[in-house]
């Protein structure tokens, strides 16, 4: 019995021992859990070292002339902690804060409360859109303030007293555009993108987007040391600086001043004939460096509004279009180089009609019994081209417009470069489908393409790639190019290219572009006037656009496109009328700039550009009278050309033939012909 109960008083006595075993390793535990808790945990106790971020810039784009286009700056917010504000000087606080940041007093107030009208005791945000010159100023406020004791300590949740002041942040980088639309839609636009509580601009389109990861901050630096009581990092042996990198700059081959020029010109032209839009371009022949691109639809950057959305797209690579007769020595060039013709060869072109498929025909403004190969480009033969290209394959056109880079991008480096189209070699096989190609129907192309092909004119055969930066400068002051994604083009052996170089000389000599003449310069070029097709159906809209070259006896040559969209007014549909004054204006403005020097220094008047008539009162007219009235003053001993590219009245031009409208009532396909 005594063995049994010392047995049980055993047991018991080892389960006491046991459940306490137990319950002081829990507790051991549970002690160490809360010891590793409290070392890695934020106990929000002062630190005895503090860092300043320098976060690195955006690159700038610069123009040829070193006029800043695009640039970055950084952004601030102040912070402040609402119940660390001394409740008998919270008005020296806002007095003065309003009076360095320029915030209203009243807003002041309205941020120390809450929705519900309470006093917020926890961080206030004042201001998220601080600039520089603002940050600087207000960061030597925020020590002004605490030696007039604006700020007290507080204690934290753990008890610390801690001494919260005004805080000046880096939130954020904002993109500046401080010539408002100039030079825009090729420059491009920038969105936001946030990195934590930090805001980056990025690229959206044009320039901006194209070369986004080379002007894009490449190393944040930063600025770590001891701090003192008031949170200043203390400059010493032991203090660690890091320099930060900028993203590079880019510098383009367009003079501001060479552009501006040209934007007046179009805004004045687009005026003149009620255009929805006017685009130019101008290139070296011999590099493809782009020294103009202008657009009448610009709109500023930095303050983009819903009117502006159509012209956000740069149309110089993003527009495919029918183009009409601007094709047609491309055609010639493929036929010539292909040996199916020569200059003289002759082809029959006595038809009122002439039928190029079942059900279709096609007609001339002005009938020849027959035409060289020279004059059908001159006289803009629809029916003349259109038996050229039925010497070629479907196989052989349709390379040889690849060789031009029809169909194909540009390399125009801008946001997007679109490729357009071109029919199958099945179907140009057809005749039908190749005589519309020919004369620029059923394929589509863009500024940009149509502006690289006619290089290959004026630069023996080869169509060189348009670019519009130049190089790249890193923080160093070194220069960087960079390939064209897309290289230059082997389009026609030289022969060919001086054949069709001659033939633009007569267009412009006696043909469709005879407006375009510039005495003292080597002046071709090419007219196209196209319908402009929407839902399948061609409608009374048309495009309007010369593509060709001015050049010089010093060696200086230019491919110069035009191309306008829409011209509403009377008669101005036709390119005679709306595409080739406005490439003579182009012109004008590389002779007054001294880009291009006329042998002998000819003194040329250009027509005047006819302004629709405006109220006295209205503000369009005051401006162009106020700036037309600056450049008589500062420039009256240049040419008189200079005049014409302001409006400024000149004779009449009386000689020139009123020019009909074309034929109503007829098909689509009727409507081919070239308008001019």
């Amino acid at each position: 019995m005594n063995i049994e109960t010392n047995s049980k008083a055993t047991e018991q006595r080892s389960l006491k021992v046991l459940l306490l075993f137990i319950f002081l390793v829990v507790a051991v535990l549970f002690f160490l859990l809360s010891i590793l808790k409290t070392i890695t945990s934020d106990r929000r106790t002062p630190s005895h070292h503090a860092t300043i971020h320098n976060r690195s810039l955006r690159g700038a784009i610069i123009s040829a002339d070193n006029y800043t286009l695009s640039s970055s700056q950084k952004t601030y917010q102040a912070v402040i902690r609402g119940e660390s504000v001394n409740p008998d000087k919270k008005e020296i606080f806002i007095k003065l804060f309003s009076i360095y940041s320029g915030i209203s007093e009243k807003n002041l107030r309205k941020k120390f409360k809450n929705r519900k009208g309470k006093e917020i005791k926890g961080n206030i945000t004042i201001s998220k859109s601080i600039t520089l010159r603002h940050a600087m100023q207000l960061k030597s406020l925020a020590h002004k303030l605490r030696r007039l004791g604006v700020f007290r300590s507080i204690k934290n949740h753990n008890g610390v007293e801690v001494l919260y002041g005004l805080d000046i942040i880096e939130n954020g980088e904002t993109r500046l555009f401080p010539l408002g639309d100039v030079m825009s839609p090729i420059l491009g636009y920038v969105g936001n993108k946030n990195n934590g509580r930090y805001t980056r601009p990025v690229g959206k389109k044009g320039i901006e987007r194209n070369y986004d990861k080379h002007i894009t901050s490449k190393k944040n630096g930063y600025f770590k040391g001891k701090r003192d009581v008031v949170g200043a990092v203390i400059h010493d042996k032991n203090s660690i600086r890091i320099q930060r990198v900028d993203g590079m700059d880019l510098h383009l081959n367009i003079s501001l001043a060479f552009q501006r020029r040209v934007e007046f010109m179009l805004d004045k032209m687009k005026a003149s004939i009620n255009a929805d839009e006017i685009i130019v371009g101008i290139m070296e022949s011999k590099t493809g460096k782009v020294i103009g691109l202008a657009s009448s639809e610009r709109f500023n950057p930095a303050h983009i509004t819903q009117k502006d959305i159509t012209a956000l797209n740069p149309k110089f690579s993003e527009y495919p279009y029918e183009a009409g007769s601007v094709l047609k020595p491309l055609t010639m060039a493929i036929a010539l180089e292909n040996k199916v013709v020569n200059i003289d060869t002759v082809f029959n072109t006595n038809y009122d009609r002439f039928t190029i498929g079942k059900g279709r025909a096609i007609t001339d403004d002005h009938r020849f019994e027959s035409l060289a190969a020279t004059d059908i480009i001159v006289h803009s033969s629809n029916i003349g081209i259109s038996q050229v290209s039925w010497k070629l394959t479907g196989k052989e056109f349709r390379e040889g417009l690849l060789k031009f880079g029809i169909a194909k991008p540009s390399g125009l480096d801008l946001s997007r470069d679109l490729p357009g189209s071109l029919k199958s070699i099945d179907q140009l096989n057809r005749k039908m489908y190749r005589a519309n190609s020919a004369y620029g129907y059923g394929m589509m192309v863009t500024f940009a393409q149509l502006f690289k092909a006619y290089s290959a004119f004026n630069n023996d055969g080869v169509a060189v790639t348009p670019y519009i930066v130049n190089y790249l400068q890193d923080i160093n002051g070194n220069h960087y190019t960079l390939k064209p994604k897309i290289g230059n083009l082997k389009s026609v052996s030289k022969k060919t290219a001086t054949q069709i170089h001659n033939i633009l000389l007569e267009v412009v000599k006696r043909g469709t572009g005879v407006k375009a003449q510039y005495p003292g310069l080597e002046v071709g070029g090419k007219t196209g006037t196209a319908h402009i097709s929407v839902n399948g159906r061609y409608r009374s809209e048309y495009h309007s656009s010369f593509y060709g070259f001015a050049n010089d006896q010093e060696g200086h040559k230019y491919t110069i496109g035009v191309l306008v969209i829409r011209a509403k007014k009377y008669r101005k549909y036709f390119a005679a009328q709306s595409a080739v004054p406005t490439f003579r204006r182009t012109i004008d403005i590389l002779v007054e700039l001294d880009y291009l020097k006329p042998k002998d220094d000819i003194q040329i008047v250009s027509p005047a550009i006819h302004m629709p008539s405006m109220p006295p009162t209205s503000p369009i007219l005051k401006e162009e009278t106020q700036e037309a009235a600056i450049v008589v003053t500062k420039e009256a001993q240049k040419k008189k050309s200079v005049k014409s590219l302001f409006g400024i009245k000149e004779k009449r031009d009386t000689k020139a033939k009123p020019t009909p409208k074309p034929p109503k009532n007829k098909s689509p396909h009727e409507l081919f012909e070239d308008l001019f």
